[in-house]
């Protein structure tokens, strides 16, 4: 027979068969696992059962190398493409015209009044439409109870003002 080229067994083939299965099982879950060290260790048994020589080893672990980096190409390929993992994935936007709204997409707050809960010093708190929010006034001191208007909104900064009646 060829000096590069094992005699292939039916358990030869098992075995690689096995082998690259529980590692591309190994490549879709994450971590580094049992199903990765299995296969590696059916892997390693095949070219340990199978080859011959020095030459035959080698010649059937770059083979094996070859074969893993095309898997694991073709996985990262589906994976960049979505198509692995799809249902993990929302595939609708949440936009602000249909009311969803960011955390710090307080536009909306804008010119709406409400009471001071705590003393702003100049920091404190306020019910809009029964809902609490952290202020900041606009420097000045103003006492609980004091009906306020927010007047600016940077970020997620409300700045408040009293409303003068």
């Amino acid at each position: 027979m060829n000096a590069f080229l094992p005699d292939i067994t039916a358990l030869t083939v098992l075995l690689l068969i096995i082998g690259f299965g529980l590692v591309l099982l190994e490549m879709h879950i994450p971590g580094f696992g049992v199903p990765g060290i299995l296969g590696a260790i059916c892997l390693i048994l095949a070219v340990a059962l199978t080859a011959e020589n020095f030459a035959q080893a080698l010649v059937m672990s770059l083979s094996i190398l070859a074969v893993l980096g095309t898997m694991l190409g073709v996985a990262l390929t589906m994976f960049a493409k979505g198509k692995l993992f799809k249902p993990f994935i929302l595939p609708d936007e949440q936009k602000k015209e249909h009311g969803y709204i960011s955390s710090s997409d307080l536009d909306y707050l804008l010119g709406k009044r409400g009471i001071a809960l705590t003393d702003l010093r100049p920091t404190g708190s306020v019910d809009i439409d029964g809902v609490k929010f952290d202020v900041i006034s606009e420097g000045e001191y103003i006492s609980k109870g004091t009906k306020v208007e927010i007047f600016k909104v940077s970020g997620v900064k409300l700045l408040v003002k009293k409303v003068i009646t």
